[in-house]
């Protein structure tokens, strides 16, 4: 690893540290409850989290070839939506098999619009283009089903569904923690260990299978994978928007094209960009507390005309 490479590395290990610090003072009879209940479980959901997202729009923009692929790209935010709609407006019950139902409903939303996608990028005539037209489909049907749905609803569940959307990591206790580091820790390792392939796939789809690459395959695990980790973290926390997109361009503008270096990097600085975030989010505003996702939107927009404008220059 270079010296640039270690220093993105120290500097995002402790801005999650330090993240934890961040906001209302830690003082009185309650502050090692708060530290150890409340902060410090939620900076690792947040890293955690935005690691995922990172990692998965980092591949995501390569086994497209389309530096605008996000995670929403193959219809798994759309899906999540859906799904977390449903379970708010039809009322299920509000904790089914430990978890909620918003949460259950979610992961299934996503997982299924993820895979409907997928089906398409593993057909053997599939071009990527058709994939990514694929994904814009299942994510408009979605966002259709999803405006019926609530012209069902009443103003308690959809308040309910736009806190939802706006994407929170509030939480007490380490559950979401142990809910979520098996998968991404899963998910990352397998996507990590692709890098070789996606290092010939960015050549190319006919200089990959040159070089021994099943590229039919290889999509098709990148795809999948990383909607796993994606569909996880959205039903757990909400959408949040641009860390998908955002990071692995920053990445890429610190560190070069390599991507021996963008994955593992990109996951890194995206765990440390949600913490910071997340930190912003809960002391910009003395006494109340934005969501996450309003935050990494008002920081992501301005960057990605920033990121047009410098390429276009």
């Amino acid at each position: 690893m270079t010296a640039r490479g270690a220093l993105l590395v120290l500097g995002s290990i402790a801005a999650i540290a330090l993240s934890v610090f961040v906001g209302p003072e830690l003082a009185g009879p309650h502050a090692g409850f708060v530290l150890l209940e409340l902060r410090v479980p939620r900076a690792l959901v947040g890293a955690l989290v935005g690691a995922a997202l990172a990692l998965a729009g980092a591949c995501f923009q390569i086994v497209f070839n389309n530096p605008l692929a996000t995670p929403s790209t193959v219809g798994t935010l759309a899906g999540a939506t859906l799904g977390a709609l449903g379970a708010l407006v039809f009322g299920f019950e509000p904790d089914a098999l430990g978890l909620p139902a918003t949460t259950l409903f979610a992961f299934a939303g996503a997982l299924l619009a993820s895979f409907l996608v997928a089906a398409v990028a593993v057909s053997g005539r599939a071009r990527m283009s058709d994939v990514l037209l694929a994904g814009i489909a299942v994510s408009l049907a979605a966002g259709a089903v999803a405006t019926g749905v609530q012209y069902a609803a009443d103003s308690r569940a959809l308040f309910a569904a736009t806190r939802w959307s706006l994407g929170q990591l509030p939480q007490v206790g380490y559950r979401g923690v142990f809910l979520l580091a098996p998968i991404v820790v899963l998910t990352s390792a397998v996507l990590l260990s692709q890098t070789r392939a996606l290092s010939s796939f960015v050549l190319g789809e006919e200089t990959a299978h040159a070089h021994g690459v099943h590229v039919r395959r290889l999509r098709a695990l990148v795809l999948v994978t990383a909607s796993l980790a994606v569909a996880a973290c959205v039903a757990w926390c909400g959408p949040i928007a641009f860390v998908g997109l955002i990071v692995p361009h920053v990445v890429r503008l610190a560190m070069g094209p390599s991507i021996r270096s963008l994955l593992p990097l990109s996951l890194i600085a995206g765990a440390a960009f949600l913490t910071l975030s997340d930190a912003l989010a809960r002391s910009i505003i003395p006494g109340r507390e934005l969501p996450v996702g309003v935050v990494t939107a008002a920081l992501g927009a301005p960057a990605l005309v920033l990121l047009i404008l410098r390429a276009r220059r």
